[in-house]
């Protein structure tokens, strides 16, 4: 079973940038799919970004251009790289792997 600690949340101004990341228990190079999902308030949870172990990733039509996901394998760590931050990218963010396994979750508000 893989677990999953996210890190890097906090305040941040509008136009702003933050880095997450999410380590895994265990080796991702195997694992098909990690990825990122948020829950705002009052919200459904919502996919942010996915990578694929073949390489190819998948983004929310609200954070292409703007956030980036990436993977260090070595590391067993998955990165969220999100700039130009906007009020409305304030939530909780998820980790995830194969959408089976999740992490606790970092809050990300954005606010001036």
């Amino acid at each position: 079973q893989v677990q999953l600690v996210e890190s890097g949340g906090g305040l941040v101004q509008p136009g702003g940038s933050l880095r997450l990341s999410c380590e895994a228990s265990e080796s991702i190079l195997n694992i098909l799919l990690m990825g990122w999902y948020r829950q705002a308030p009052g919200k459904m949870r919502e996919m942010v970004a996915e990578s694929f172990r073949r390489g190819n990733v998948n983004y929310a039509d609200s954070v292409k251009g703007r956030f980036t996901i990436s993977r260090d394998n070595a590391k067993n760590t998955v990165y969220l790289q999100m700039n130009n931050l906007k009020p409305e990218d304030t939530a909780v963010y998820y980790c995830t792997a194969l959408r089976n396994y999740w992490g606790q979750g970092t809050q990300v508000t954005v606010s001036s």
